[in-house]
């Protein structure tokens, strides 16, 4: 299927398809909206959709801080 058919006159979705959605966070790792954004979305305003779109770049912290990982649960094992 083409991605051609999604392309409208409005504000563009940011889904990457990659759709997992954080178990803290309830946030899509890939587009960062919530899932209750997720949902709303074909039905928002194009400014609601705009603010959304505004508010997504100061999500993606909530994804770049690492947790440590395997070597971090090695060294808590260790202690």
């Amino acid at each position: 299927m083409s991605d051609d058919i999604w392309k409208r006159d409005e504000v563009e979705s940011p889904c990457i398809k990659i759709c997992v959605v954080h178990p803290e966070s309830r946030l899509c790792t890939g587009c960062l909206r919530s899932i209750d954004e997720i949902g709303a979305w074909s039905r928002m305003t194009p400014d609601a959709r705009r603010a959304v779109m505004d508010a997504l770049p100061a999500r993606a912290e909530t994804f770049s801080k690492r947790r440590g990982g395997r070597a971090a649960r090695l060294a808590a094992r260790d202690r």
